[in-house]
């Protein structure tokens, strides 16, 4: 477990130090900062919520027909899509099927 936890520490470190010349290292600096914090002011917590999460924007697209018909057949449920990648994110950041979009590059 140490093993993971060092790599993990070394990513991070090493995305930090690619940031100021690797635009997608910015974007993943930048979109964890206060990241938890936007989400919690932003999300209602009374609020029923399906979370989906795509990793990709090509992943967001062989999902849509999921989140179209979640939305047509429970329109009770708010829905929360997440993004891993900035440029999946940036493309569909304002998706009008989703109620909360986040990048999540955790």
């Amino acid at each position: 477990m140490w093993i993971y936890n060092l790599g993990l520490v070394l990513y991070v470190w090493a995305i930090a130090l690619a940031s100021p010349w690797h635009r997608k290292a910015k974007l993943w600096i930048d979109g964890r900062k206060g990241l938890f914090r936007r989400m919690k002011e932003s999300i209602d917590p009374s609020a029923r919520i399906i979370w989906i999460h795509a990793a990709s924007l090509g992943e967001f697209e062989q999902g849509r027909p999921l989140i179209e018909k979640i939305r047509k057949e429970h329109p009770e449920y708010k829905i929360l899509l997440t993004f891993f990648s900035p440029s999946g994110y940036e493309i569909r950041k304002n998706y009008d099927q989703a109620d909360y979009i986040f990048y999540l590059p955790i």
